[in-house]
């Protein structure tokens, strides 16, 4: 599914700390929407870790960043607290958004299958076109991508 150049699936879901989020509200600034497997597994914490300290740069440019898994607000607001994260996560325990972003894939783990989500971002411009995504991410230098990307806007 490619969503390159496509309105952004607009969606409302619940956000650590308690408020739902709805992507369309952010407008006109945009938004860097970011799905990853589970909270405080190696690579999440890594990517989300260097999300957070590249925040300011984000607000500098005018973006919003969310991070969205499966994961319940109670494991977020966990996950955000033992890391100091700056940045926020929605929980999309139905996985209807993972699911329509393109996101809920077959993956395989020690000759095992099983559906869950595939670290994907998607830069979401001001008037919430998709203007970039990323499949597959592999965390070291992705942020720093993904910064250069916003800042071209």
């Amino acid at each position: 599914m490619d969503l390159d150049g496509h309105d952004a699936p607009d969606f409302t879901l619940p956000q650590d700390g308690g408020n739902d989020v709805t992507l369309s509200g952010l407008r006109p600034g945009p938004v860097v929407l970011y799905f990853y497997p589970k909270d405080d597994t190696s690579g999440c914490t890594k990517q989300a870790i260097a999300f957070t300290a590249a925040l300011e740069d984000f607000k500098a440019a005018g973006a919003t960043i969310l991070g969205v898994s499966k994961d319940s607000v109670k494991k977020h607001e966990k996950f955000r607290t033992k890391h100091d994260l700056g940045i926020h996560l929605l929980s999309d325990e139905n996985s209807d958004v993972c699911e329509r972003y393109g996101v809920w894939k077959e993956k395989s783990m020690y000759g095992k299958t099983y559906m869950g989500i595939e670290r994907s971002t998607f830069l979401i411009d001001g008037s919430g076109k998709v203007v970039r995504s990323w499949r597959k991410v592999k965390v070291p230098g992705h942020v720093d991508e993904v910064l250069e990307a916003v800042r071209a806007l």
